[in-house]
């Protein structure tokens, strides 16, 4: 007689109980991170996109033989889909995406499947560690306010948000710890969700930064922040993705970055050889890229626009629009989570007991928890979402 496979009976069990517990949420959430539509769900575990919908919404529930089923297909453990106090999805906010244009629905929902994750992961560890309270001003700034009030209300912002931080003047500080002082959860995505860009949500327990992992530029990573940022500040009930939603948040960017008062009589005002040198100084001083100078130097009238766009052809001609030449190599990192991982190892909590408290794939909690963006791999056999995103 053959024993039984204690594994298998293991898998079973975990199965009916995730089934007994089952949150349709975390089934759209799973769905959404493996980068697949109801209907492709539904192919690779034998149903109907009706009844993947029905489980989803939470008008079905699936038997347990299904649920193992469909933690086999989306590479997670059954206990993922088990009910959780708080519903992620339900608590966040709209993501905040550079071009709604250039990604796909797909692209969009797996990576911001991979944002709610991450709050996910950063709230289990909450039940051991203290993390510093939120503590974002809500200043918003649509575009009905804009057009009702003073031109300069991104700007007005950005000064808003240095004087509530106690920032003092000039360039700002290390911007990701700056962010995370004050109660933002910033987090690397995984390599294979680049093509979307820095993008930024508020889940309601923290806001979020998600970076994007293969910009490897220190000065426009930090653009990125305060981009981001920004978004954060002042576009809590804008609709994502308009062109003057995202202007907005460049300008933020640029005022929370490059002060007005501190800046301007340092940009240049013509586009000579010195000018060039000058522009060199000002990058390594304000942490930001030339691009960016010239951007507010240009805003803030000291260039005009016909100088700006030579100086932009100039980038073009010597191929600094994608990759500047810039002293610092190094990214901004995040500590918040890694630093909660090293204070619980000293504990004595383990890695392994933190991944059953969380159910989340082993690839994604480190990705989560990582001080650096994870390194691109070589390109699988298979290219499925699944594949490339849990790995």
């Amino acid at each position: 007689m053959i024993p039984a496979d204690p594994r298998g009976a293991g898998r079973a069990d975990r199965a009916a109980d995730a089934a007994a517990f089952f949150d349709g949420a975390r089934l759209t959430l799973a769905r959404h991170l493996a980068g697949l539509r109801k209907s492709d769900l539904a192919a690779l575990v034998g149903m109907t996109p009706t009844a993947v919908a029905g489980w989803e919404s939470g008008g079905k529930r699936p038997t347990p033989a299904t649920v193992a089923r469909l933690a086999l297909s989306l590479r997670v453990e059954p206990g993922f889909f088990a009910m959780r106090p708080s519903d992620i999805a339900a608590l966040s906010g709209p993501p905040h995406f550079r071009s709604l244009r250039s990604t796909t629905q797909l692209a969009r929902d797996q990576a911001f499947g991979y944002g709610q994750l991450a709050v996910d992961i950063a709230a289990s560890l909450e039940k051991h560690v203290e993390y510093p309270e939120p503590d974002l001003p809500l200043l918003p700034v649509t575009p009905e306010t804009a057009a009702e009030g003073a031109d300069d209300l991104p700007e007005q912002a950005a000064r808003e948000v240095r004087r509530r931080w106690a920032m003092a003047p000039g360039p700002a500080p290390h911007l990701v710890r700056l962010l995370e002082n004050h109660g933002v959860l910033v987090v690397f995505s995984p390599p294979q969700t680049a093509n979307v860009d820095a993008y930024s949500f508020d889940s309601r327990l923290r806001p979020v930064v998600v970076l994007n992992p293969v910009k490897h530029d220190y000065y426009r990573q930090r653009f990125d922040v305060a981009h981001e940022l920004g978004h954060l500040v002042m576009h809590a009930d804008a609709e994502p993705g308009g062109r003057m939603i995202e202007d907005q948040a460049n300008r933020f960017a640029a005022e929370f970055l490059m002060p007005r008062a501190d800046i301007r009589e340092h940009l240049p005002t013509a586009m000579n050889r010195g000018a060039w040198q000058v522009l060199a100084r000002l990058k390594e001083h304000w942490g930001t890229s030339i691009q960016a100078l010239l951007y507010r130097a240009r805003r803030l009238g000291t260039l005009s626009e016909v100088s700006y766009r030579n100086a932009m052809n100039t980038l073009t001609s010597r191929g600094w629009r994608r990759s500047e030449p810039g002293l610092i190599t190094v990214l901004e990192q995040p500590s918040m989570l890694p630093r909660a991982l090293e204070l619980l190892a000293a504990e004595g909590v383990s890695e392994d007991s933190l991944l059953d408290q969380c159910r989340v794939p082993a690839g994604i909690f480190r990705t989560v928890t990582s001080r650096a963006p994870s390194p691109a791999g070589p390109p699988a056999r298979d290219h499925s979402p699944v594949v490339s995103l849990f790995g």
